[in-house]
């Protein structure tokens, strides 16, 4: 598994502490455990958090709270790893942390405190999600806002002339690069419309590759000179670019909402109508709104209006049905991707996903 931390050291927090406090989010929420929980789950190479929580948990987004853990603990994921065990205490309705005592004899458990793990640097610790899915997603597609789009460099001539460009030839731009030196190139899609507004909140653009600057214009009206350092598809004149984005840590956690929350669904990556666990979403809410990375979000299927033809013959909503959750993994101003982590049903565009009850 690929990891993006760029952490030099990371800590291992002790579960069950009774000075650690719950955030109110989550306190507010309930986290119920399974009737048929086990007592204890040895972490194998594999396991997710959200995999361990629902061994436990009816929500499995909802685990911070039954781990004991604040806000500012849970932001470090390399806390996890393969061998460790996970004890249920029923009593006080806790999970907690340990590994199984070897020769020395002293039985139960060896509760881990806050220390200094340099070891590996959180390159085995099991992560929140499954990772593998969502590695493409996290610097590629891309969503471009309206206002991007108008001022983005753009290719104006390919080598000698060529229609399409691959890895090694020359592409010349014209625009700002802003001081910028790599780039990603991309063709803009679709507009995506606002479920509700009906607005444009972004441009779902297609990634075709990446670009090097190999010499900046000199000159008002001149070019600058690149050259393909990868293609996914073919380039031609008119693709625009945008600088290569800052791969994120993986320090998602899933979480509710810090206030609640309604959003809809925009697209389904790919261009399709519908979508089964682990695909891609967009949803129209963003930074701007308070979503943030680990957001976890239960989806509802719309409820449509009907006629009452009982009595007054009004139309009459019915309620929405829900059947999955998302986990928000990247965010943008206006519009957000999630995962789709469980469903009972496809989801579907304009469904509803709001903050968890």
């Amino acid at each position: 598994m690929k990891n993006f931390s760029t952490a030099v050291v990371s800590f291992v927090f002790a579960a069950a502490s009774a000075a650690m406090v719950a955030p109110a989010a989550y306190a507010a929420n309930k986290c119920e455990f399974r009737a048929d929980a086990p007592d204890s789950h040895k972490v194998v190479r594999g396991d997710t958090l959200w995999d361990i929580s629902g061994k436990f948990l009816h929500n499995p987004w909802c685990w911070p709270q039954v781990w004991g853990l604040n806000r500012d603990q849970i932001k470090n994921p390399h806390w996890i790893y393969p061998g460790q065990i996970v004890y249920f205490d029923r009593a006080t309705g806790r999970l907690s942390l340990g590994k199984p005592v070897g020769a020395s004899g002293t039985g139960g458990t060896v509760r881990l405190s806050p220390q200094v793990r340099i070891d590996g640097v959180g390159q085995d610790a099991v992560p929140a999600i499954p990772s593998g899915v969502i590695e493409p997603f996290l610097s590629q597609p891309l969503i471009v806002t309206p206002e991007q789009l108008l001022g983005t460099p753009r290719i104006v001539a390919t080598q000698e002339g060529r229609v399409n460009l691959a890895k090694n030839d020359r592409a010349y731009v014209s625009g700002d690069l802003k001081d910028g030196t790599a780039f990603q190139v991309f063709r803009p899609g679709k507009p995506l419309h606002d479920p509700e507004t009906k607005a444009v909140i972004g441009y779902e653009a297609a990634y075709l590759g990446s670009l090097k600057l190999t010499r900046a214009a000199k000159a008002d009206h001149e070019a600058h000179a690149f050259m393909v350092v990868s293609s996914k598809e073919e380039m031609t004149v008119g693709d625009r670019l945008l600088p290569v984005p800052h791969i994120p840590m993986l320090n998602y956690v899933p979480h509710a909402p810090e206030r609640p929350l309604a959003a809809r669904i925009v697209s389904v990556y790919g261009g399709v109508t519908h979508a089964g666990q682990n695909q891609i979403v967009s949803i129209n809410r963003g930074t701007k709104d308070g979503v943030d990375v680990g957001t976890v979000l239960e989806m509802y299927r719309y409820g449509v209006l009907v006629k009452d033809r009982t009595d007054t013959k009004e139309m009459i909503k019915l309620p929405d049905e829900k059947y999955g959750a998302l986990f928000v993994f990247r965010v943008f101003e206006n519009i957000s991707y999630a995962l789709v982590m469980q469903v009972t049903d496809s989801v579907q565009v304009g469904d509803v996903a709001k903050s968890p009850e």
